[in-house]
């Protein structure tokens, strides 16, 4: 919506209006052309004097929770404000809006919901999903993200409540990527919930079933995508925190299908990527130099391989290569060959059994194959909390003058390490990035920041990206790009020979232009957007990047 609907909205319609509304920041010419008048409090503001107001309002709130509500509640009433202040904010805002807080608002959904936002689509009702889409706010969309609440964050079936993910990931899509908040759309797909305790909840607000699974769960899946297809054709539709049964399945049907991705796969897989681009050049390393081991092999753990390999073949390795520098650690131990509880895709990685007869007696735990394999790189996305102890981390140390660990897993309570501990046992050589927020370290008498490998350097500029550039699919090699470009604003954002592994969030608008750019190129490359310069890309990411300002309303 634009100052234009004013002509048909006005008085307490208008302030209703969370797209429209400016509050005390309307005019006295317009309060009275527009049927204001006594509605709002004398004094006018500008938008820099109500974020002023409204951020003191936040810093009131002690908890974590209690700010995430009140950011909600002003979202819910004048976007433009909540994203002024949200980008102005970002560093601070970020774990609030999203992770690790967003967790703790899933958890509690049902007893914290005020409003409606976005659209929630139920198994019941899978054969009206065309004609429920059309009771979507607004209009024309260009990113939908969507979620089944089966597997939110590290802390699993979530319901309902899953709901808080789509909305916070949009948010950021907004507030980074500058995606128009009018074309956004959050979704959950109720297919209702395993976890006994909400079903026994007197106040939860979801489908009160077990889950709908098997050929059902995937016809309500093709009926949801049948959907989108038929009313919103070329928008980009972002899968969010799918169960890994269902999450690679689901991608690798429609990725060819749809303007589509996986946040979880390919969103980790690609920021992963660029945090490593990016130590592999501070340690002076190439990155076909790496033997890197990881723990966890679920979905996100096999994308972020996946993505890695991809980068290692167009650095010259072969497939087989490629895949020979990971060794894959999970519950029971390595991913081998003769195991025969392996997927195709983490079969990619399995090692060779005579590849590690040598080895000795005792079990193929983590402790062992880091022994063995002394990696470079150790990856965590296991949301195994301390799974990378001090023995493990000094065993690694002692081989590798600079070690990269990526303890990845979220929330913070999932962490496998802390990365304070990490800098302590590697006498600070370790390059960290962790998937949740922690504190700087304090290194040679400085403050050195802890990258966050979050998503959010990613998914918004693909957004901006495809926006931009009218791509029709999303591809590896974009990703890739994406990945890329993200370690390029981390390298150019070190100083003092202080390099962040990834770009700070201060300045991720600015950089969001920038990996959405590489990304646009390489969708041109890919023949899956039109043919473009990359002046005329640049244009039109600038041209696309909404920035949270108010608009004059025209009064008579």
């Amino acid at each position: 919506m634009t100052s234009t609907s004013a002509g048909r909205v006005r008085g307490a319609a208008l302030l209703a209006d969370p797209l429209l509304n400016k509050g005390t920041a309307f005019s006295p010419e317009e309060r009275a052309g527009l049927g204001l008048d006594g509605l709002l409090p004398p004094a006018t503001e500008t938008l820099q004097e109500q974020a002023d107001r409204a951020y003191e309002a936040f810093l009131a709130y002690d908890k974590p929770l209690n700010r995430h509500i009140y950011l909600r509640q002003l979202q819910d009433t004048n976007e433009v404000l909540f994203y002024h202040l949200l980008t102005r904010y970002l560093e601070e805002m970020l774990p609030i809006v999203y992770t690790p807080t967003v967790g703790e608002a899933c958890q509690r959904f049902s007893e914290i919901y005020r409003r409606p936002r976005g659209l929630f689509l139920t198994y019941e009702d899978r054969h009206r999903f065309r004609e429920i889409l059309r009771n979507r706010p607004g209009g024309e969309v260009d990113v939908i993200v969507v979620t089944d609440g089966q597997r939110i964050l590290g802390l699993g079936d979530q319901g309902v409540g899953g709901m808080g993910i789509p909305i916070g990931k949009l948010s950021l899509y907004t507030a980074i990527g500058g995606i128009h908040p009018a074309r956004t759309l959050p979704i959950l797909l109720d297919v209702g919930t395993d976890n006994e305790e909400l079903l026994a909840g007197e106040h939860y607000l979801g489908r009160r079933r077990h889950r709908v699974t098997g050929a059902e769960y995937d016809e309500m899946i093709e009926a949801f995508v049948s959907a989108v297809e038929a009313e919103l054709p070329g928008t980009l539709l972002q899968w969010e925190d799918f169960a890994t049964a269902h999450a690679r399945p689901i991608l690798g049907r429609y990725q060819d299908r749809l303007l589509t991705f996986n946040d979880d796969i390919q969103g980790t897989a690609s920021v992963a990527l660029g945090a490593l681009s990016t130590a592999t050049k501070v340690a002076g390393t190439s990155l076909t130099d790496h033997r890197i081991v990881v723990l966890g092999a679920g979905s996100a753990a096999i994308g972020v391989a996946d993505m890695i390999r991809t980068a290692l073949v167009d650095e010259g390795l072969s497939e087989q290569q490629a895949a020979d520098r990971f060794w894959f650690v999970d519950i029971d131990g390595l991913l081998v060959s003769s195991r025969t509880d392996l997927t195709p895709e983490q079969r990619v990685y399995a090692r060779d059994d005579a590849e590690v007869r040598d080895w000795g007696a005792g079990g193929l735990d983590l402790a062992r194959v880091v022994g063995e394999v002394r990696p470079t790189v150790l990856i965590g996305l296991s949301t195994a909390h301390g799974a990378f102890t001090e023995e493990i981390v000094r065993t690694m140390a002692d081989s590798c003058d600079r070690p990269v660990i990526l303890p990845l897993s979220n929330p913070t309570s999932n962490a496998e390490a802390d990365p304070a501990d990490l800098a302590r046992w590697t006498d600070g050589r370790a390059l960290i990035a962790a998937g949740s927020p922690f504190p700087p370290l304090k290194l040679d008498g400085r403050e050195v920041p802890v990258a966050q490998a979050n998503n959010v350097y990613v998914f918004p500029a693909v957004g901006l990206a495809v926006a931009a550039c009218r791509a029709s699919r999303v591809t590896d090699r974009m990703m890739v790009a994406a990945a890329r470009a993200v370690g390029e604003c981390a390298v150019q954002a070190g100083s003092d020979g202080a390099t962040p592994l990834l770009p700070p969030l201060t300045g991720m608008r600015d950089a969001a232009r920038e990996i959405a750019l590489a990304v646009a190129k390489a969708a041109v490359e890919d023949g899956v957007a039109p043919e473009a310069t990359e002046a005329e890309l640049r244009d039109a990411i600038a041209t696309a990047q909404w920035t949270p300002r108010y608009a004059s309303f025209p009064v008579a």
